[in-house]
């Protein structure tokens, strides 16, 4: 795999790795072709289990690799990665008060960002979406920062394990995506659409993200802890108050659960690999 990717340039490499990425989003949305409902506890062991996931990759694959870099660079490390991180989470913020958007199970009248006539069914979608933006992002750095060469903190095989990590946890956000919506009353095909529709965003991110840290090689270490921060700004304002929606014993125990097993399989593929 690692041959393949090396006959690209750092951009190709990234289109490459979050066309895989939606592609895994539109078969996890294709299973609406096989159910009709999901099992909230199904849904909420899904949601942690994708939690844990972006949780290590902001981690082991950005994080520690931003400082690593911000050293490299002569920066003041600490204070690059803080920067980088907390914008992070600010630029999330802003979109997430400005995109209209739905969550799963809540009325439209509780619609979020800026108000708008938009039909459920993009709201819905557009949640969904906005997910997605910095886990493209994640990878299109992850890229980027290979070919920006600033020393060993960045792999070809760590980022390669990113894209496979951010695919993993992708199946079941598209799952959790289309057959909700068919439960809602739409068609089998128009729910998988709007589904693996709401991946469409990665490869956008991930091209956009690799262009701009090969351009600007001191913006890599901000770059990277920047998705971090996005990241794990999704993971708990989103993932885990989703998982845990239901209260009750089990049902969130199984988030819980989840989240572990995501976590732990992400750390492997990236330290095994990266």
């Amino acid at each position: 795999m690692i041959l393949f990717f090396e006959k690209f340039g750092p951009v190709e490499q990234a289109l490459i790795g979050t066309l895989f990425t939606w592609g895994v989003t539109a078969l996890g949305a294709s299973l609406v072709f096989f159910f009709k409902s999901i099992n909230k506890t199904i849904l909420n062991g899904m949601l942690g289990f994708a939690a844990g996931v972006m949780i290590a990759a902001s981690f082991w694959s950005l994080l520690s690799p931003a400082i690593t870099m911000a050293e490299e660079l002569g920066q003041i490390a600490f204070l690059t990665a803080a920067i980088g991180f907390l914008g992070g989470g600010a630029f999330l913020y802003l979109v997430d008060k400005l995109l209209p958007h739905l969550h799963m199970g809540l009325e439209t009248s509780q619609a979020e960002g800026v108000k708008t006539n938009w039909q459920r069914s993009v709201l819905l979608v557009l949640a969904i979406t906005l997910h997605n933006i910095p886990e493209g992002l994640a990878v299109g750095v992850a890229f980027g920062a290979v070919a920006a060469g600033t020393g060993s903190s960045a792999s070809l095989a760590g980022a390669i394990a990113l894209a496979i990590g951010i695919g993993l946890q992708n199946f079941p956000e598209g799952a959790a995506v289309s057959i909700p919506l068919r439960r809602e009353g739409f068609s089998r095909t128009k729910s998988f659409l709007y589904g693996q529709a709401s991946g469409i965003v990665e490869p956008i991110a991930g091209v956009i993200g690799a262009f701009a840290v090969v351009k600007m090689q001191p913006i890599l270490p901000y770059a990277l802890a920047f998705a971090a921060g996005a990241m794990i700004y999704v993971v708990i304002e989103e993932l885990i108050p989703e998982a845990q929606r239901e209260e009750g014993g089990s049902k969130t125990d199984i988030a819980t659960i989840g989240c572990m097993i995501g976590f732990t399989i992400m750390m492997i593929l990236d330290v095994a690999l990266g």
